[in-house]
């Protein structure tokens, strides 16, 4: 659990220049259309999904070509776009590493 809010921690501290950036350029709305667009204009699907102690939901999207989004969504369902980029690679989490 120790290792899981660490590396939350240095995400977060990561994409927090990105946030702000995206939320200048107002790349928020609602969650459906933010989905529908990354779908239909990057061929991105969810991957990953969590969910933040302020209720947020954070999702990472991915392509099969390497391209990835990671967006947040409030719980009333407005949602931004956070980081994109590309290179794209999941890894396979050893179980070992969730046991408490």
């Amino acid at each position: 659990m120790k290792y899981c809010l660490a590396l939350m921690a240095i995400v977060l501290v990561s994409l927090a220049p990105s946030l702000s950036q995206a939320q200048n350029q107002a790349l928020c709305g609602k969650r459906s259309s933010v989905v529908a667009g990354l779908e239909n204009k990057y061929s991105e699907t969810p991957v990953s999904i969590g969910l933040a102690t302020n209720g947020a939901v954070i999702e990472i999207f991915a392509s099969q070509q390497g391209s990835f989004t990671i967006m947040i969504t409030t719980p009333s369902g407005h949602s931004c776009l956070i980081a994109a980029g590309n290179n794209w690679e999941s890894l396979k989490p050893k179980l070992s590493e969730f046991k408490s």
